[in-house]
């Protein structure tokens, strides 16, 4: 069976430590493809760019990491069938009816860890989708769990938007196709 590895995030914007995470999730685990899942809209009313402007950076991001990585919009899917609401669970429950033959693993950053008890469903979300943590050591896994120990750059996608809205430099933070993006339509500014 085909393992796919869901990185989900904001993507608002992605930036350097997303691309490190999904290359090494790539080149270390036992995936066989990883989908970048861009949040139609944050769980907990953060403000967001488009949801079509962050697919296209994600885009971006994904056509950098190579052939095994893409982009989905399954999100989208659920959140109109689901009258604008979408949640990690709702999106593996869907995954599980539209793409049974797959199996998938939630691929994460130890630091979503804590926020963990704010999610819908989060011991069926490991159960239906083991979680991949990436990142420092001192956590505590969810049952499953594969845990991976890298030194991540602190990168934070807050600080991104904060140097672009000050027109300051970025090059240390985003990868080069996702600049661009940014630099031709003007986000973020």
């Amino acid at each position: 069976m085909t393992v796919v590895g869901l990185f989900g995030g904001s993507f608002n914007p992605p930036h350097v430590a997303h691309a490190l995470l999904g290359l090494y999730v790539l080149e270390t685990t036992a995936i066989d493809a990883l989908w970048l899942v861009p949040t139609y809209r944050h769980a907990f009313g953060k403000d967001l760019a488009s949801y079509d402007d962050r697919v296209a950076m994600s885009e971006r991001l994904a056509t950098a990491l190579g052939p095994r990585a893409s982009v989905s919009r399954v999100e989208e899917e659920v959140a109109r069938a689901r009258g604008g609401e979408s949640r990690t669970l709702y999106t593996l429950e869907h995954l599980a009816v539209t793409r049974p033959e797959l199996q998938f693993r939630l691929v994460i950053g130890a630091d979503i860890l804590g926020e963990t008890t704010a999610w819908l469903g989060w011991d069926e979300v490991c159960r239906r989708a083991p979680p991949i943590v990436v990142g420092r050591g001192g956590v505590t896994p969810p049952p499953g769990a594969t845990v991976t120990e890298l030194a991540m750059p602190i990168v934070s996608s807050t600080e991104v938007r904060r140097r672009l809205a000050a027109r300051q430099e970025v090059a240390d933070l985003l990868p080069a196709a996702v600049f661009r993006y940014i630099d031709e339509r003007g986000l973020y500014r």
